[in-house]
C-alpha cells in the first residue's frame, strides 16, 4: 500500500474489497428461507460476527505476522493475488455464485460473515495496514468501522436496494467494483515486488 494512504482511502479500500453491492444477491438468497422475523437479527448477528473477525485482525495483525515470520512484502504479494481472484470473480461471476454452493438452512459465520463480509483480501489489507503504519491504529480503527457500517447499512436495506436498482443495475455495479479491486491488485502486488527486491538487493 502506498506510504501515503490516509483513513478515507483505507476506508474506501475496504469497502470496495467487502462488496455490499455485489453480495446482496447472496445475501438475499441464503436468508430466503429463514422466517422473515428472524432475518435482520441473523443479519445483524452476521455483520457484527464479521466486525469482531476484522478488529481481531487490525489489533493482532503485528502479533500474527511475528508469530508466522511473515514480510510485509509477502503479506502484499499474497493479497494482491487473492484481491485479484476476487476481482475477476466478481467481473465474470461463476454460476454457482462467487462463493460456490453455499448450502441450505440458517447461515451462520460461514459464508455471509466470513468470507462475504470479513474475507480474506480484507484481513490480508488490515495486515498490510497495521504492519506498515503502526502508529496510525486509530485511524486505520475508524477506516474499519466506517467501510463496516456502510457495508451494513447497505445490507441491511438490501430487499429495497433489489427491488429499486434490479438485478441488472447490481450486477453491473459489481463488475464495475470487481475492475477497481483489479487495478487495487495489481498495485497491491507491484507494491510488493518492488519492496521485495528492494530488500533483496541490501
Amino acid at each position: 500500500m502506498d506510504s501515503h494512504v490516509n483513513a478515507l482511502s483505507a476506508g474506501i479500500l475496504l469497502f470496495l474489497i467487502m462488496d455490499p453491492l455485489g453480495n446482496i444477491p447472496l445475501f438475499l438468497s441464503l436468508l430466503k428461507n429463514v422466517a422473515p422475523k428472524r432475518r435482520r437479527w441473523v443479519l445483524v448477528r452476521e455483520l457484527l460476527i464479521a466486525l469482531g473477525v476484522l478488529f481481531a485482525f487490525l489489533l493482532g495483525g503485528g502479533f500474527i505476522l511475528r508469530v508466522l515470520q511473515l514480510k510485509q512484502e509477502s503479506v502484499s504479494i499474497a493479497g494482491g493475488l487473492v484481491l485479484f481472484l476476487i476481482g475477476v470473480r466478481m467481473i465474470f461471476p461463476p454460476k454457482e455464485g462467487l462463493f460456490g454452493d453455499t448450502g441450505s438452512g440458517e447461515p451462520f459465520i460461514v459464508p455471509l460473515a466470513i468470507p462475504s463480509v470479513a474475507g480474506p483480501s480484507t484481513m490480508a489489507a488490515l495486515l498490510l495496514l497495521t504492519n506498515q503504519h503502526p502508529g496510525r491504529l486509530g485511524a486505520w480503527s475508524l477506516a474499519l468501522f466506517a467501510a463496516w457500517l456502510a457495508v451494513a447499512v447497505i445490507l441491511l436495506s438490501s430487499t429495497y436496494l433489489y427491488r429499486w436498482l434490479g438485478e441488472q443495475v447490481l450486477i453491473a455495479l459489481e463488475r464495475l467494483m470487481g475492475m477497481l479491486l483489479v487495478a487495487l491488485s495489481v498495485q497491491m502486488f507491484l507494491g510488493g515486488v518492488v519492496a521485495y527486491l528492494r530488500a533483496a538487493a541490501v
